[in-house]
Parts: C-alpha cells; structure tokens; sequence
C-alpha cells in the first residue's frame, strides 16, 4: 500500500507537528505520496509543498482581514485540485480555520478527513464543534482529556499525546545548549520569544526588546538569545537596534528549542512555544499584545481564566500572563525578575512541568498512524 496524502500545516508549530507526523506514515508506508501547504520540516521528509506554510501564517481577525484573498484563494485553488485528485485522505495540521472549512467540502465529496490538534472549544469558540463534527471523520488529540469531549458530540478522536513531549528531553542539557550558543554557564541567560508570526513580531517585539533593556539595567551581566523566523529576521533586527541592547542580545536563526534549553527564564508569546518552554521545565512569562479589534472580539469567546497553554494544563496560574494594555515593558521586565530572584519557586514549577511532561508522552508518531490507517480502512 502507498497512499496518498494531502496535509496542510499553517505556520511553524504545524510544520513541526506534521513533519513528526510524516515520519510515522514514512515508517509504515515507505513509498508515501505527501504534498500540499507546508515547511521546511515536512519538507525534509520528502513533502511536496505546493503553497508555502508561511502563507496562512496570520493570526488575529483584523490580521486575517487583510490577507483574506490571499488565503480563500488559495484554499479554493487547493479544494478544486484535491476534489479532482481524489487522495486517500487528507489531514489538516492545527490551522482550523483554514483547515475545518476545507475538510467540510471534502468531506461532503467522500474524501476521507483527519485533523490533528483539536481546534482549543475547551479555551475558545465553543460553537466549532458543530463544524468539527460536520468537517472531519477523526481528530488526533494532543490532550488527554479531549477525546471524551469529542466523544459527548459524536466525534471519533484518539489521544495521541504530545509529539512535543517526545522530542523535548525529559531533562534539557543546559550545558550543551550554552556551549552551541557560545553562552557561558555562568550566565544570566533570558530567552526572548515574540512569536513565529509576522502580525506577532509587529506587535510583540519592540515591546519585548524594550523589556529586556529594563532588566539589563537591574541586571548588567545578563544575556539575551531572540531566535528569529528566517523570514523575520530583518524585521526583528531593525527593532533590536532601538533597544540599546548591544553585545548583550543575541539573534539566532531558528534554534527556538536551543535557546530555551540555555535559557534560566523565557519571555514568551502566548501560543505553541509556551508549552515547548514548559516542556523544557523553564520559568517564563507569557505576553500577548495584538490589534485592538481583533483582540475584544477574542476576549468575549474566551472560556477558561487562562490563555497561556502551561497555565491551562496545569489548572493554575503556574506562570504569569501579560495580556494586551497589562503587556508593557516594566510589568514584563519585572515579572521576568521575580523569577531570577526566587530559585525555590523555580524548583517547584520544575517539578510541575515534570509532571506534565509524562502526562503528555506517548509515541505520538505511532498512534497517528495507526488512527490514519483505520480511516483508510473505513
């Protein structure tokens, strides 16, 4: 058997879930036809993109506004070459709405639908799930506790862990990450994350940046590592020459997974990489900061108290979150502080993230796998 798959994978945490998920098909099916939207990591298993994965990389409703011919082109393009393709299946990659839309119309034509990553109707947008259930025939869950939740509407789903969780060692080597970034380890090393998006680096990284000048004045010895999308880099680099920072900052191309394993504390957007530093059992502070619109119409669809990933795990407010006007550079400055100057709160969430780190292993590749193998089977 050599099936034919189509994925789409929106931004870099999709591309990195699915080219994870690449290489269990690959070990099961050798001679797999993958193609559609994605990046470099599935590229690197032998995916054939025929639209980059940066394209759909947009977050926040007025963000979405201004790309949106963009995007609905390109997805009705996708939705005529796949109905006349007609492959075994297709597998939407986090990115829902892009990706719950496409699969609906697939699916209503008999094309075979998996979604990997529960879109969040448990934090956001309970209305999805009517959508959900009308676009996909199986979801892949990455949460424990949400394919009973699925199940209570009538969605078939699998608990297949968190691909994270097996890639990220259970006990990081700060060591080794410090001596590939030239760190020493005695350093003070502050992890700067302002997003993989170019509508967060827009709102995030100037702000960020500003922060870290405020700790580098209460803390003269201390490092900072960005690590910039390739594509953002110029971008990111023009903010820093504002900061005053100096030799101090360090911008790095990609090795996000590097730099939180050098790093004592992240300051980190709201998204996929806050549970990649959690994985990685490191203190951070969690900011967010986007259009004005975009975000009063989030807030009003929130359901949980928390935003941050960590924090909604953990069913606590385990780390700190910053979030729109409370993101200013002095309260991210001095959250990141209070962390540096409390090393026994800092063993405590280790001990937490540890936890939540075996919760979330599984050999996430395999069990994919064998829930796409039964949907070509159906």
């Amino acid at each position: 058997m050599s099936p034919t798959v189509r994925m789409v994978a929106g931004e870099a945490s999709g591309d990195l879930l699915a080219g994870l998920l690449m290489d269990g098909m690959r070990r099961r099916w050798p001679a797999l036809d993958a193609a559609g939207i994605g990046g470099p990591q599935m590229a690197r298993r032998g995916f054939q993109a025929w639209w980059p994965h940066d394209k759909l990389a947009v977050r926040g409703y007025v963000e979405v506004l201004r790309h949106y011919r963009e995007i609905v082109g390109i997805r009705n393009q996708l939705r005529e070459r796949l109905l006349l393709e007609r492959p075994g299946v297709f597998i939407g990659v986090d990115a829902p709405d892009f990706n719950l839309d496409l699969e609906a119309a697939l699916k209503a034509q008999g094309i075979r639908t998996v979604h990997f990553v529960c879109p969040s109707i448990w934090a956001w947008r309970a209305d999805r799930v009517e959508k959900i259930r009308r676009s996909v025939d199986h979801v892949l869950c990455i949460f424990p506790f949400e394919p009973a939740l699925l199940a209570r509407h009538g969605i078939a789903a699998t608990y297949v862990g968190h691909p994270l969780a097996d890639v990220i060692p259970m006990v990081p080597d700060k060591v080794a990450a410090r001596r590939q970034l030239g760190l020493q380890d005695t350093d003070t090393v502050v992890a700067i994350l302002p997003g993989s998006r170019s509508s967060e680096v827009q709102y995030l990284a100037r702000r960020f940046l500003q922060a870290a000048r405020l700790i580098q004045a209460a803390r003269p010895g201390a490092r900072f590592v960005l690590p910039a999308v390739g594509a953002l880099r110029a971008v990111i680099e023009e903010a820093a020459r504002g900061a005053g920072l100096g030799d101090s900052l360090q911008i790095v191309t990609g090795q996000s997974h590097t730099v939180l394993a050098a790093c004592d504390v992240t300051l980190i957007a709201s998204g996929t990489a806050t549970l990649e530093a959690a994985l990685f059992k490191r203190p951070m502070v969690i900011a967010y900061n986007m259009n004005w619109l975009s975000w009063q119409i989030m807030r009003r669809k929130k359901l949980q108290p928390w935003v941050g990933l960590p924090n909604i795990l953990c069913g606590d407010f385990v780390v700190p979150e910053l979030l729109q006007g409370a993101a200013t550079p002095q309260a991210m400055a001095h959250a990141v502080l209070a962390w540096l100057d409390a090393p026994e709160r800092i063993i405590q969430l280790q001990r937490r993230f540890t936890a939540l780190h075996h919760e979330l292993q599984r050999d996430t590749a395999t069990l994919a796998t064998d829930a796409i193998q039964k949907v070509f089977e159906s």
